[in-house]
């Protein structure tokens, strides 16, 4: 034992040597994780009707990369990320596409409509496309597709349908087209000439009539823009949708001044109102909207058209009523009289039912209707014999 004893000292004082002579290794630190974005979502295929990628498609989330002069109109309408793809087929014919996302509808029409001009014919592609000698440009959900071929040829944009068919739909909320675009009429519109614009960049790229400082998109401006072929001339209608009337009201007022300014206007008058006739420059607005009309229309066809243009309130953004906590106690009071009640009836009628078929059950058996006439009792038949003494002499005496 005493050797034992001996042995556990020195293995102790091993032991605390050993843990002397470690040094303090620093405590390793949590590695902190950096969340990174998505990568985005291949859009365009490697291979449709004959063409082939030459190399691996770019994808990138920078603007400038998908298109270096049109940064600020593409961030404007919330880009997201762009695919760069080269092709070729027989016969030397090449292909250079690029897929630009966003993040809903009104995104990708208002880039569909920034890159579009007016004169480019209308091409039966995706949710709405165009070409112009050998560019093809189309739009279908989120995404707007670039095209540029080295050849143009019959089936171009039967070929471009098909790359179109397989890019995503939208359901939901991104799939909704910008409400300011359902105020514009649609008799005698030139729908290739329609531009939607949600800042400064993308109303100036796509032919805005007024100054983009006059229209202030810092207050949350959003504009839709179109021209008319009207019997005397075309004119090109404005519409401006702010948040509030009280916004609209304001911006009307200081469009008029700047429209009565003529040639002493600051800023000066851009070229599309140097080349309307003033006579037919008319502004007005209705609820939540400021309206436009400019052109070389004759006045009478001009104010027309812009009395046809009519806000309509959307009652979902009437705040709704919020029930005070006397009234939410008052619906709580109502509610449980009313189980009461309910119960109430319910015990009511389960009573009469039972009651009432227990009843004729009586009455079918030849008994009462109630039980409380019935006499029945349980009898024994049990008998005993008394003392003579307890009988008063009377009987027999069982200890007798």
């Amino acid at each position: 034992m005493g050797r034992m004893a001996a042995f556990a000292g020195f293995v102790a004082v091993a032991i605390a040597a050993v843990g002397q002579s470690v040094p303090n290794v620093p405590q390793k630190q949590g590695a902190t994780m950096i969340q990174l974005p998505p990568a985005p979502k291949a859009l365009l295929p490697d291979a449709f009707n004959g063409w082939l990628q030459t190399a691996k498609p770019v994808l990138t989330t920078d603007p400038a990369q998908a298109d270096a002069a049109g940064v600020e109109a593409l961030k404007e309408f919330g880009f997201v990320s762009a695919e760069l793809a080269s092709y070729k087929r027989d016969a030397g014919e090449t292909l250079t596409m690029k897929a630009l996302r966003f993040p809903d509808v009104s995104g990708a029409y208002g880039a569909y409509s920034f890159y579009r001009q007016n004169n480019w014919p209308k091409e039966d592609i995706g949710a709405g496309g165009t070409s112009f000698h050998n560019r093809v440009l189309f739009w279908k959900g989120d995404t707007v597709v670039d095209a540029t071929f080295s050849k143009i040829g019959p089936m171009t944009a039967g070929s471009l349908r098909a790359v179109a068919a397989s890019l995503p739909d939208l359901k939901g909320r991104n799939a909704v087209q910008p409400p300011v675009l359902a105020y514009l009429p649609q008799a005698n519109i030139d729908k290739q000439t329609t531009h939607y614009a949600m800042g400064p960049a993308g109303y100036t790229g796509g032919g805005g009539v007024l100054p983009a400082s006059l229209v202030d998109f810092s207050k949350g401006a959003e504009t839709a823009t179109a021209n008319y072929s009207l019997t005397s001339n075309s004119a090109t209608l404005t519409i401006i949708d702010y948040p509030t009337p009280q916004i609209a009201e304001a911006k009307e007022k200081e469009i008029r001044a700047y429209l009565q300014a003529g040639a002493n206007a600051q800023p000066a008058w851009t070229q599309a109102l140097k080349d309307s006739d003033t006579a037919s420059l008319e502004v007005r607005h209705t609820g939540e909207l400021v309206v436009l009309v400019s052109g070389d229309a004759i006045p009478d066809e001009s104010h027309r058209l812009i009395e046809t243009v009519h806000f309509e309130a959307d009652l979902t953004k009437i705040p709704q009523s919020v029930d005070s906590e006397i009234a939410k106690t008052g619906k709580m009071l109502v509610g449980i009289a009313g189980i009461v009640i309910a119960g109430s009836i319910a015990a009511v009628v389960l009573g009469f039912f039972f009651g009432g078929g227990r009843a004729l059950w009586r009455v079918a058996r030849g008994k009462p209707i109630s039980s409380v006439y019935d006499q029945e009792f349980i009898s024994l038949g049990l008998r005993t014999n008394w003392d003579d003494e307890d009988r008063g002499g009377k009987g027999p005496n069982p200890r007798g």
